[in-house]
């Protein structure tokens, strides 16, 4: 039976982009009606929204979570956790393990409201929860082989897969028929799955500018172009000056060549420079 004063319990949600059944509302909603089925009243939420479970790093809201549990600086004596997974699918599974174990040695308890097994210490959940550490890792794993074979396969078609597009360039947007719909500017991004990007010329002034730096590469360094260009009051993509960077960004990448230009073109369609 359910305590009859409820135990003060904090919630940690996180979300990548993987699947809609794991959105935080969703979770949210389970791990109340968990709450209310065996006595616990939620007080705190932490949340990591759009966050990879591959590493603690970047996960705001589990960092947080763990300082305030190491520092003793909380009002909770349990955690509840939609499943394995969303505590994370680190690729060591003592890690997720041991995040959990410092949670335990302040006397806060991890449990998992969507899971088989109990959130107990006996041998077969002990056991049940290595498991399901296993099978969390092994599903990034083979998910991260997956998406490298599909962007790779999509870059030797010639499409864009990610990133700005660069200086003297402008990300196209093409239907599934290979239509061309518009171009983005920056900071957008396509909203339909089946949509594909290419990469085409921009401003014709930056265009020039292209043009201009490949001249210069012939006889001078990338800190002598991002000089002269400066000098001739040729600013970079939003008002920024050049430097040697800046400079190399372009003059030895392979996409100026027409790389990630046109479906199915070898690099040296739509070339940008002279």
């Amino acid at each position: 039976m359910p305590p009859t004063t409820p135990v003060r319990a904090a919630q940690y949600l996180r979300m990548s982009t993987e699947h809609q059944q794991y959105s935080l509302d969703n979770q949210a909603e389970a791990i109340q009606r968990y709450a209310e089925g065996n006595g616990f009243v939620v007080v705190k939420t932490y949340a990591d929204a759009g966050k990879s479970g591959l590493m603690l790093k970047r996960r705001a809201g589990l960092t947080q979570l763990l300082q305030d549990v190491n520092s003793g600086d909380q009002d909770y004596r349990a955690i509840l956790v939609y499943d394995v997974s969303r505590w994370g699918r680190f690729q060591d599974a003592d890690e997720a393990a041991h995040y959990e174990f410092l949670c335990k040695r302040a006397g806060i308890h991890v449990h998992y409201c969507a899971e088989p097994f109990a959130s107990d210490d006996t041998i077969s959940s002990s056991i049940l929860k290595a498991l399901k550490r296993s099978m969390a890792a092994e599903y990034s794993r083979e998910l991260g082989v997956k998406v490298y074979a599909g962007k790779e396969r999509m870059v030797q078609l010639g499409f864009r897969v990610g990133g700005e597009a660069g200086y003297g360039l402008r990300r196209m947007l093409l239907s599934v028929d290979g239509k061309r719909k518009q171009k983005l500017a920056y900071g957008e991004r396509k909203s339909l799955l089946t949509d594909r990007v290419i990469l085409v010329p921009g401003p014709k002034r930056e265009v020039e500018c292209v043009r201009l730096m490949f001249r210069m590469g012939l006889r001078k360094c990338y800190r002598a172009i991002a000089d002269e260009l400066n000098a001739r009051g040729i600013p970079h993509l939003r008002g920024k000056p050049w430097n040697g960077d800046r400079v190399h960004s372009v003059l030895p990448n392979p996409k100026y060549t027409g790389c990630n230009s046109t479906p199915a073109a070898t690099c040296g369609a739509e070339q940008v420079q002279s």
